[in-house]
């Protein structure tokens, strides 16, 4: 059982690069904001209620993989380095899957910020996240995030050996799936790749060794 954790800044791309990863492995994408968007149309995920049923239905999909046969679950989580409480809820998330035996694998993303306001309008994002349609008020969540939280790690901070960060400002999200697929040796996904594909993968492994 693997858990990837994707995390970095708004609109960085932990959603998307996750969908990419889901393409090329048996690992299933639960991005943060299918919890928040379920319960925002009763309670904002602002509010004391809307985070408590945001955390617990995340707690219940989180043990249930832990024990399952699913190969993994790749989470996205905006995590704010200046807060404990975020340590503290990363940690407790790290136990659920470790306790079942579980291997835990950090991705952390990083990218300027008028890559990140630009990502911020793009179709796939609002596709998938309802609450960042309203692109005024996400964009201003995005600049004031900046100013108040510090949402990617200092050099040294992080110690896990199953780690890789990566400034994706200017690469594909497929390019940084591939990336993760090499670093942590994930098992690829039995699909027809394009055989452009297969030889990038191919030399990727073979470059690694």
């Amino acid at each position: 059982m693997k858990l990837i954790i994707i995390f970095g800044p708004q609109a960085v791309g932990k959603m998307t690069v996750g969908h990419e990863l889901e393409k090329i492995t048996d690992l299933k994408l639960f991005h943060n904001h299918m919890t928040i968007d379920l319960v925002s149309p009763f309670f904002s995920y602002g509010s004391d209620v809307g985070k408590r049923l945001v955390n617990l239905f995340r707690k219940e999909i989180f043990e249930e993989v832990a024990k399952s046969d699913l190969e993994g679950l790749i989470f996205t989580y905006v995590w704010e380095f200046d807060q404990k409480s975020d340590h503290d809820y990363v940690n407790n998330l790290c136990n659920i899957f470790e306790s079942n035996g579980g291997s835990v694998y950090f991705v952390e993303l990083e990218a300027d910020a008028q890559e990140r306001i630009e990502r911020n309008k793009s179709s796939h994002r609002l596709d998938h996240k309802l609450s960042k349609r309203d692109i005024e008020k996400s964009e201003k969540d995005l600049m004031d995030s900046i100013k108040n939280h510090r949402l990617n790690s200092r050099r040294g901070e992080i110690t896990r050996e199953n780690y890789i960060r990566i400034d994706n400002t200017n690469l594909s999200p497929q390019d940084v799936a591939k990336s993760i697929l090499e670093k942590f040796q994930l098992k690829l996904r039995e699909i027809n790749f394009s055989h452009a594909d297969r030889r990038y993968i191919a030399d990727t492994f073979t470059k690694s060794q």
